[in-house]
């Protein structure tokens, strides 16, 4: 069983940020999204949060892009772990 650490490794992620976890398994949609909108709007700019899911959150994804956020999502045996973080200006 991988961990969201390892999965973060297999990103192109800051690995010098601090970071953040959310685990949103376990609610049903639109939680997930709402959740991480609101914890990406707490953290500084230079954070990385890894968003654990048990799905893809395909409608996470354009939000992140029209917010000017990177993404890189990795699906491991159970569940799929989405890192998102600003780009370096």
């Amino acid at each position: 069983m991988q961990s969201p650490t390892t999965a973060l490794d297999r990103t192109d992620a800051p690995t010098d940020r601090p970071r953040e976890t959310i685990d949103v398994r376990a609610l049903g949609p639109p939680e997930p999204l709402k959740r991480t909108l609101e914890r990406l709007a707490d953290l500084p700019d230079e954070a990385v949060l890894i968003q654990r899911n048990d799905r893809v959150p395909q409608f996470l994804f354009p939000k992140l892009e029209d917010r000017g956020y990177v993404y890189e999502s990795v699906e491991l045996d159970d569940e799929v772990v989405t890192v998102i973080w600003r780009p370096e200006v």
